[in-house]
């Protein structure tokens, strides 16, 4: 038996107000959906955070929408719990007819007890759905008003499923939440301020797998938990992360787990170096991924992020190690001047003629211009 684990997709997500739908929509028509015409597996489980925010983009319920028809297409049911982003209500409409069509919506922490139930061959699984839920919503359904933090609530939950697990199935959670000890990304939404939206490993024993969601890196967490990570790069923090999905196989009792990674539509970088390289490297090879720059210049660079663009369209961003170390230990008398506006006209004539024209200002040049902003200064006044 196979299960693709996915998670945190946030479709209709902006990176530095550049919209990621063409490349959510690359990585669904591209790369998902081919893998899993190819592979065929049992079930895709879609561990949370489907859209970026509650009341999503039209564009992005489309895209969705779409992926539901394709899977439903190759015959492959879906198991997909709401995360902390996600809009439970709204997503949870119609699944009670959904279920019929091999679509299993979990909104509510309610249905946790009734498993999507997998057999194949002498291969059985049962896979709870457990949505993002607060614990308000867990004293509710538990009848226990000293819940109060994520642990607690999440093991009162845990305590009372673990009594009617099956020994002889395998045995699946699906969950979004922060396991703690497990390392964040920048592009995460923190559920809680401090360690109260935490929620502690050992609570998922008896499960020989959990499949998390939340958090945007792949990796362990706990003795049988997993996170996918997002199947794209969402913050700079990720750029050297290798992203995909997971892919369990089952024989018997015995679990493996794989990733399966993905080339993006737009790779998402970090360059990092003196200007004039930058510059040069991408003549001589522009690049349309969503990059951001650390310029390591002993000085100031006139409009670099224009300048950068001609050639990396998608740069998004830049930090000058320059500009930060002001103020630690020797600085210049120029950057002094210009990070407190008082350069003169000449410096500024001198800088600019250095760093676009690669040229010096000769005497001459520096006293027409100098003539020329005192008109101007005069014929404002």
């Amino acid at each position: 038996m196979k299960i693709f684990h996915t998670a945190d997709w946030h479709l209709g997500k902006n990176i530095y107000g550049r919209s990621m739908l063409e490349d959510q929509a690359d990585f669904i028509n591209r790369c998902f959906l081919p893998l899993v015409r190819e592979e065929r597996p049992d079930l895709v489980l879609l561990a949370g955070d489907v859209f970026d925010r509650q009341v999503a983009p039209v564009a992005a319920i489309q895209l969705f929408d779409h992926f539901l028809v394709e899977l439903h297409t190759l015959g492959v049911p879906l198991a997909v719990i709401a995360g902390n982003h996600d809009g439970a209500e709204r997503m949870s409409v119609g699944a009670g007819l959904l279920r019929s069509s091999g679509v299993y919506i979990a909104g509510d922490p309610g249905g946790i007890f009734e498993p999507v139930r997998l057999a194949k061959g002498a291969v059985q699984a049962h896979v709870y759905l457990l949505p993002y839920c607060e614990p308000a919503r867990l004293r509710e359904l538990l009848g226990d008003p000293e819940l109060r933090t994520f642990s607690q609530a999440y093991g009162a939950l845990l305590d009372k499923l673990r009594a009617q697990l099956d020994p002889s199935a395998v045995n699946i959670l699906a969950a979004h939440c922060f396991v703690a000890g497990s390392v964040a990304s920048a592009s995460e939404s923190p559920i809680y301020v401090g360690g109260t939206g935490e929620v502690a490993s050992p609570l998922f024993a008896g499960f020989d797998y959990v499949a998390l969601g939340h958090l945007h890196a792949p990796q362990r967490a706990g003795e049988t938990g997993w996170y996918a990570g997002s199947p794209l790069k969402y913050s700079f923090d990720e750029a050297r992360q290798r992203k995909g999905i997971t892919v369990l196989e089952l024989d018997g009792k015995r679990l493996e787990r794989s990733q399966r990674t993905f080339q993006p539509l737009h790779d998402l970088r970090v360059l990092q170096g003196r200007f004039d390289a930058l510059l040069e490297q991408g003549r001589q090879a522009p690049s349309e991924d969503y990059l951001f720059a650390e310029l390591e210049d002993d000085g100031p660079v006139y409009m670099p992020m224009d300048r950068l663009r001609a050639y990396y369209p998608n740069m998004l961003g830049l930090h000058s190690q320059w500009l930060s170390r002001a103020g630690q230990g020797e600085v210049s008398e120029l950057k002094e001047q210009l990070l407190h506006h008082r350069a003169s006209d000449g410096q500024v004539l001198r800088e600019f003629f250095n760093q676009i024209c690669g040229m010096e200002a000769d005497q001459e040049d520096q006293d027409l211009f100098v003539q020329m902003m005192k008109a101007c200064e005069e014929e404002e006044a």
